[in-house]
């Protein structure tokens, strides 16, 4: 399993995953209860080596989370569920996280791994009554490398 394909199989454990109906890498349409995870690759966060060769490299994936709800504009009623949806997967990010039940990306260390979910706002708000939020996901976590 890649670690792209162990995300989503996390991201679908969220109790409300069930709002959720279409889920779609790169893309995601704008008709609510589609969401789309986004790759923005990988950061070498920091590197060290020791005596014998050894390397462990500190690095982060980021990943942008898009969802659509509906929300017609001037819809306060709306806008509270869905901000109250957004607020709470992130919560939810950061408990799984500090629990451990999160999914880890690195060989070592991995006790060590935080995945975090920050910045959930409004992204765009359409006049055909729906509305696309952005969460913004970071992994931080730990390789080591065996020079041969």
């Amino acid at each position: 399993m890649t670690d792209l394909e162990r995300l989503q199989a996390w991201l679908e454990t969220y109790p409300r995953a069930g709002e959720l109906t279409s889920y779609q890498v790169d893309y995601t349409d704008q008709l609510p209860g589609c969401f789309g995870v986004f790759p923005a690759g990988m950061v070498e966060v920091e590197r060290t080596e020791n005596l014998l060769g050894q390397v462990t490299v500190q690095n982060q994936y980021n990943f942008a989370l898009y969802v659509v709800f509906a929300k017609a504009p001037g819809d306060t009623e709306g806008a509270q569920i869905n901000a109250d949806w957004v607020m709470d997967f992130q919560q939810w990010v950061q408990e799984q996280s500090v629990l451990r039940k999160a999914p880890t990306f690195g060989n070592i260390d991995q006790h060590r791994e935080r995945l975090r979910a920050e910045n959930g706002a409004l992204y765009d708000a359409e006049l055909t009554g729906t509305a696309m939020y952005m969460v913004r996901l970071a992994a931080t976590f730990w390789k080591h490398y065996e020079m041969e």
